[in-house]
C-alpha cells in the first residue's frame, strides 16, 4: 500500500466514525439544552435530572439509526478485507 492509500483509508476511518456517531451526540446535545432550558424556566436545579431524559434518548436513537449503522460498518469491513486481500 502507498502512503495516499493509507490515508485515504484512515481518512475514510474517521469520516465513518464521525457519521456514525454525530446523530446520536446531537441527540444527546438537544435533549441535554432542552433539559436545561425546562431547568433554568423552572428554578429546578436538580443536577441528576439531565441524565434520565438523555439516556432514554440515546437509546432510542441507538435503537432507531442501529440497523443503519451495522449496515455501514459491514459495507466498511467488506471494503477493509478486500484491501487486506489486496495486499498479496
Amino acid at each position: 500500500m502507498t502512503e495516499e492509500e493509507i490515508i485515504e483509508l484512515i481518512r475514510h476511518t474517521i469520516m465513518l466514525s464521525i457519521e456514525l456517531s454525530a446523530p446520536v451526540m446531537l441527540v444527546g446535545l438537544v435533549v441535554g439544552t432542552l433539559v436545561a432550558l425546562v431547568q433554568a424556566l423552572t428554578q429546578i436545579q436538580e443536577q441528576t435530572l439531565v441524565f434520565v431524559p438523555k439516556i432514554l434518548s440515546i437509546f432510542f436513537a441507538l435503537f432507531v439509526g442501529l440497523p443503519m449503522m451495522a449496515t455501514s460498518l459491514i459495507e466498511f469491513m467488506e471494503f477493509l478485507a478486500d484491501k487486506i486481500i489486496a495486499i498479496k
